[in-house]
């Protein structure tokens, strides 16, 4: 049906110094059969993986504190944010990404994942789709200090949190980023742990 209420798309580049920014012209047709011109702004930087990586007898989850330029702009006081560890496909799938970067940021190395999730990031302005893990950690799993790659400036704080604590911070507002909000709800949903 889409292909009927969609035409005449031309893309124009904006910038491709990081990703992919396009203006998109497009002719979309309206409930009321009227064609209208509209035009969208769309950045393109591949899709990405994120993990919630939790320890039922520790009753602890894993999460990652940096700083994000974005939300320094848009009032968050010092620009870091608590987060889940996350990172780009980088043209692998899901799952080996999720794997290789919860190793690179966290010093954890697992074997296995469950995907529960993928969602679009936000869909008005990014392409990006999100695909959403949970794993299960032990400290035997522990082979580095994580922290990020020093190639790519990463400087990412590693914190291990009490779930309690970390659903506090969820309700106080403390932690701000949908990704770790989503995952958060889903470990208080599905009981993961109790």
């Amino acid at each position: 049906m889409i292909d009927k209420q969609v035409k005449n798309i031309e893309k124009t580049l904006l910038s491709d110094n990081y990703y992919i920014l396009n203006k998109v012209h497009f002719d979309y047709l309206m409930k009321d059969g009227r064609w209208v011109n509209q035009m969208r702004e769309v950045y393109d930087r591949g899709d990405g993986a994120g993990i919630l990586l939790y320890n039922k007898e520790k009753k602890t989850v894993i999460l990652t504190r940096q700083f994000r330029m974005p939300t320094f702009l848009n009032g968050n006081e010092d620009g870091f944010i608590v987060e889940i560890a996350a990172g780009m496909l980088d043209k692998d799938n899901p799952e080996a990404c999720i794997i290789r970067e919860t190793e690179e940021e966290t010093g954890y190395r697992l074997k296995e994942v469950k995907k529960v999730y993928e969602g679009y990031s936000s869909p008005g302005v990014m392409t990006e789709k999100m695909h959403f893990f949970i794993g299960e950690y032990t400290d035997a799993m522990k082979v580095n200090d994580g922290g990020g790659l020093d190639n790519e400036h990463e400087d990412i704080e590693v914190l291990e949190i009490p779930f309690d604590k970390a659903v506090d911070m969820l309700n106080n507002g403390d932690i701000v980023d949908t990704r770790t909000i989503v995952l958060l709800q889903y470990a208080i949903i599905h009981k993961l742990i109790e």
